[in-house]
């Protein structure tokens, strides 16, 4: 996908109507914390609760920046065993063209026969993918935060998200951008 080449790369795939389109990504979702900026006097030490244990699972997670729509599962890794299920099961319920980067779990045999149209951004571009936006206002609503649990913490991200989702204005102005909206006009 060239500049401007969005249009161009829905074409060749046959896209012919946004309808079923997607951005898709994954985002590992774990125990080892992150501090965040916080405010206190002048002179005052502050002090964050910190978790630092190594478990993690990842959320794959559907953006449609027209419409304002999210749709997401969890998944133990990334592995093309793991999200090709994922993408048949939503495949039932109308998806037809996902665009993703180049992730090692997005190919393979495990995508066999799927009839999901698999549209891949250029490497290294997470500017390109609405999702990452999401994933900001989530890093930005469930980091700095002791859980005790990873249960604990996929409740909070899950209750985030049904909580964005219920806003599709917000999820348009987190996502929607305008060259995307721009290239979907033109088909």
């Amino acid at each position: 996908m060239e500049k401007g080449g969005l249009t161009q790369t829905l074409q060749k795939a046959g896209v012919k109507t946004p309808q079923g389109l997607v951005w898709e990504d994954e985002m590992r979702v774990g125990l080892i914390g992150q501090v965040r900026r916080a405010w206190s006097p002048r002179g005052v030490k502050v002090i964050q609760p910190l978790e630092y244990t190594h478990e993690w699972c990842y959320l794959v997670l559907l953006v449609n920046p027209i419409r304002g729509t999210l749709r997401w599962t969890w998944t133990l890794n990334m592995k093309g065993v793991s999200l090709a299920p994922v993408l048949r099961r939503w495949a039932q319920h109308g998806l037809r063209t996902v665009v993703w980067d180049r992730a090692r779990g997005h190919g393979g045999p495990a995508y066999a026969g799927l009839k999901v149209k698999r549209i891949e951004q250029p490497p290294y571009s997470p500017e390109l993918n609405p999702a990452e936006r999401i994933f900001e206002y989530l890093r930005d609503k469930i980091e700095g935060i002791v859980y005790g649990s990873m249960e604990a913490k996929m409740v909070a991200v899950d209750k985030e998200l049904q909580h964005l989702a219920a806003q599709p204005q917000q999820v348009k102005s987190l996502a929607g951008w305008s060259w995307i909206l721009n290239a979907l006009a033109a088909l």
